[in-house]
């Protein structure tokens, strides 16, 4: 019987963020475009590859609350398709903790769903673990 993984539903937002590559701690992007309780939408300033390890914090919408979490590249959209915006990066993160996840879900609650374009190149990936 096959596992059903449900997908966190993402948001639109414009965020200034800080995501720093784990391995060199260069900053590789600093704006989310969208956002769930499972992970971002960024866009990329340097070239990073899928499956690699990052360091993210941002400014939960709506909150004083910081969010710092760790995070792996998921997808890479390398801007070449016709109505892509750019090179972004999909990230999902990895181990963010109840209290951070449940002040991010409160935070998220009130903004507009992303875009029917952006949901066709999904970048978030599905959340594996329980």
């Amino acid at each position: 019987m096959p596992t059903h993984h449900r997908r966190a539903f993402r948001h639109a937002v414009e965020l200034t963020c800080a995501v720093v590559r784990e391995r060199d701690f260069r900053l590789v992007a600093r704006g989310c475009v969208d956002l769930s309780t499972e992970g971002m939408l960024v866009r990329a300033d340097l070239p990073v590859l899928t499956g690699e390890p990052l360091l993210v914090s941002f400014l939960a919408p709506r909150s004083s609350r910081w969010i710092d979490a760790e995070a792996v590249v998921a997808r890479v959209v390398h801007g070449r398709r016709p109505g892509d915006r750019g090179r972004r990066l999909g990230l999902a993160f990895q181990g963010l903790d109840r209290e951070a996840r449940h002040a991010l879900f409160h935070a998220l609650r009130a903004l507009p769903p992303a875009s029917a374009r952006a949901a066709s190149s999904r970048c978030h990936a599905r959340r594996t673990d329980a």
